[in-house]
């Protein structure tokens, strides 16, 4: 470490009271409503997140100094996107300030440093990740997405699939196939994709909340520069590691719990109650949990800091984060009564009143349709339990 632990956890503390500030005198008023009533983002609303957040430095204040960053610590990363849940914002869209960025200042050619970084910074280019595949997800090596090399092109024909927001995307970063025969980790590359480039086709896939958040990427005979290679053929596999091993850490996760569990404690002294104490209780053993996690990531993040952690850790913080949300989600489901069977998509976009209950009656409902993927996305539940039994209890 190039700085001690108390170091950072002191600039931990000031860069949470700073996203304090922020949230109460920096942050636009329609954000804030629309984030407390769970309400539909666009992707203007986004853009214009991702952008008063680089106005802060904080976008990429995980990059490097040289390449435009605060050159954070793996403390202050999760404390950043554990305050910004905690306080109910927007979600930082990771795809390219998170994945592909760290990957092109990495493993890329000064060209696609000048060329792709300043614009991932400020949100100019909107990012979608092509990894997951029909038959190609919990085992990604198993891709069939190919990249033939033609000259100073490859043509790119195949299927990625769960591709979130590839219809607000400038650009996809993919790994695909760049030989065959090889052994699978050995052939693929990683390859970014202009959206605009013809045979690039977007098929959304309606979630259980009724929005489209995820989509299929056709590719068909799709053209894309030679130039437009990350590092060398066939070490895809490495850089998607290195991306998934920058991004080790969730703290949104245990952010999104505190803050849904706040709005279920005022749940409980808003609703009547037909058993005040049994919600108390379910209450309870909620918050316990909730403790527990935060000490498990806290503990976890200083381990990964000092470097003895025993590589599980991020998978624990995953899997317990993600139950337990989902868990928040279901009892303030129960303590909304008929309100929680009410439904109305138009409503989460027009900001109008739900038919029953409070006004983010709609918005948790919502929610708690999306979010039963938590335990999927990012690395399904049963994977995360394979991680911690090979990695930490060595089954």
């Amino acid at each position: 470490m190039t700085e001690t632990l108390s170091e950072a956890r002191d600039k931990a503390g000031r860069l949470r009271a700073d996203i304090r500030q922020f949230y109460a005198r920096v942050m636009p008023e329609d954000l804030k409503r629309k984030s407390r009533l769970h309400q539909v983002l666009d992707k203007d609303d986004y853009v214009r997140w991702m952008r008063l957040l680089n106005d802060q430095g904080w976008a990429i204040g995980h990059w490097p100094k040289e390449h435009g960053g605060q050159g954070w610590s793996l403390l202050e990363r999760f404390t950043f996107e554990d305050e910004l849940a905690r306080l109910g914002c927007p979600w930082v869209i990771p795809f390219g300030v998170k994945y592909v960025g760290p990957v092109i200042y990495a493993f890329g050619s000064e060209e696609q440093k000048r060329r792709f970084l300043p614009r991932i910074a400020t949100t100019e280019d909107f990012w979608a990740q092509g990894y997951s595949e029909p038959g190609a997800g919990s085992d990604l090596a198993a891709l069939r997405t190919e990249a033939i090399r033609e000259g100073d092109h490859y043509v790119v024909n195949g299927q990625k699939v769960w591709t979130t927001y590839a219809q607000w995307a400038d650009w996809l970063f993919c790994l695909v196939k760049t030989a065959r025969g090889e052994q699978a980790q050995k052939s693929i590359s990683f390859l970014l994709i202009d959206m605009k480039s013809p045979g690039v086709t977007v098929k959304p896939i309606p979630t259980m909340d009724g929005y489209v958040h995820v989509n299929e990427v056709w590719l068909e005979n799709v053209r894309v520069p030679a130039e437009n290679l990350v590092g060398a053929e066939g070490e895809g596999w490495t850089y998607a590691k290195y991306l998934l091993k920058n991004e080790r850490t969730a703290g949104a996760l245990l952010g999104m719990a505190c803050h849904a569990l706040a709005r279920l404690k005022a749940l409980a002294r808003e609703q009547p109650q037909i058993s005040p104490e049994r919600t108390a209780a379910r209450i309870g053993e909620l918050e316990l949990r909730l403790l527990a996690l935060e000490v498990a990531s806290y503990q976890a993040v200083e381990s990964m800091m000092r470097g003895t952690d025993h590589g599980g850790e991020a998978s624990l913080i995953k899997l317990r984060g993600t139950e337990l949300y989902q868990d928040i989600a279901e009892a303030a489901i129960d303590l909304l009564g008929p309100a929680g069977i009410a439904w109305d998509a138009a409503a989460l976009h027009a900001a109008s009143a739900p038919p029953l209950g409070p006004e983010d009656a709609g918005g948790i409902v919502k929610d708690h349709f999306y979010n039963r993927a938590a335990t999927i996305f990012g690395g399904a539940s049963e994977i995360q339990r394979n991680i911690v039994a090979k990695g930490v209890l060595g089954l």
